[in-house]
């Protein structure tokens, strides 16, 4: 369990978090909501231990601050942006497996999953790494290892359509056992992984809220459309989803992972005028 009683954190006059509790129990999959400001990467912090702050935070009895190793070793967390990291990725994933004392081979296996061949990558500098790879290495590193505790700062940025449905299914896997947050800007992003919304707001919570998970994390959609016109622009946003085309660019087809469904409406919904047909069916 995790227990947040009366947290607070105050940068000079400004307070980012204010007074704010909170339990979190195994099986919670959490959308953390909020504007920016709202004090959802500083609660982030303070769950890693980054930070000082008033109150009291445990995850399973464990203080971030003073037994943060201990901590460290049961949390899994992916970062909205990488860190500028310079050591070469057998080091990282070295390092990263020694920190929670386990091997390195589950992670490499979590990276092949997502389509990451790590060998030719060995001695390459983090940093080098493409956006796409360092999501999916940093992923790898998160989820190749036990944790009671996963915390994604916008998971699936950078990830192609196939790597999406890749991470989905190991969440799925791992609902059970863990606890996750799921840290975004928009509640439709991540609506369909999670059974619970917290909002923040000027550092408090103003929303928590159980809420349907009916869809199944390792769901895929089969989906084709017709548009009136061809439309350049249209194009290339339905290929970036993995959509192909086999004559006139106006019927097209693809899958989309079952989570992606809201986001990938709210993508259609900018070309509304230009579709004439959609049909989408849930394949398993």
């Amino acid at each position: 369990m995790i227990l947040l009683e009366g947290v607070t954190k105050t940068f000079k006059r400004t307070t980012v978090l204010d007074e704010l509790s909170l339990e979190i129990d195994t099986g919670d999959r959490i959308a953390l909501i909020g504007a920016n400001g709202a004090g959802k990467t500083t609660l982030i912090r303070c769950l890693l231990g980054e930070y000082q702050f008033e109150g009291n935070i445990t995850l399973n009895g464990a203080n971030p601050r003073s037994e943060r190793k201990q901590v460290l070793s049961q949390i899994g967390f992916v970062p909205q942006l990488p860190p500028p990291l310079k050591m070469p990725v057998e080091q990282l994933l070295s390092f990263s497996a020694g920190v929670c004392g386990c091997s390195s081979h589950e992670m490499e296996a979590v990276a092949a999953q997502l389509g990451l061949e790590l060998a030719p990558l060995a001695k390459r500098p983090f940093e080098k790494l493409s956006g796409g790879q360092k999501q999916k290495l940093l992923i790898a590193i998160a989820l190749g290892r036990p944790t009671h505790l996963l915390i994604m700062d916008e998971p699936a940025a950078n990830l192609d359509p196939e790597a999406r449905h890749t991470l989905f299914s190991i969440l799925e896997q791992r609902q059970d056992e863990t606890a996750m947050i799921i840290s975004s800007h928009r509640l439709d992003e991540v609506a369909a992984l999670v059974n619970r919304v917290i909002e923040l707001d000027r550092g408090q919570v103003v929303l928590d809220d159980r809420v349907d998970d009916s869809v199944a994390l390792s769901s895929l959609l089969t989906c084709t459309l017709t548009t009136s016109r061809i439309e350049p622009a249209f194009s290339t946003t339905i290929r970036s989803w993995g959509f192909h085309t086999e004559e006139d660019e106006q019927q097209w087809s693809g899958t989309i992972p079952g989570p992606d469904r809201l986001r990938f409406l709210g993508m259609l919904s900018r070309y509304a005028a230009l579709l004439c047909k959609v049909t989408i069916e849930e394949t398993r």
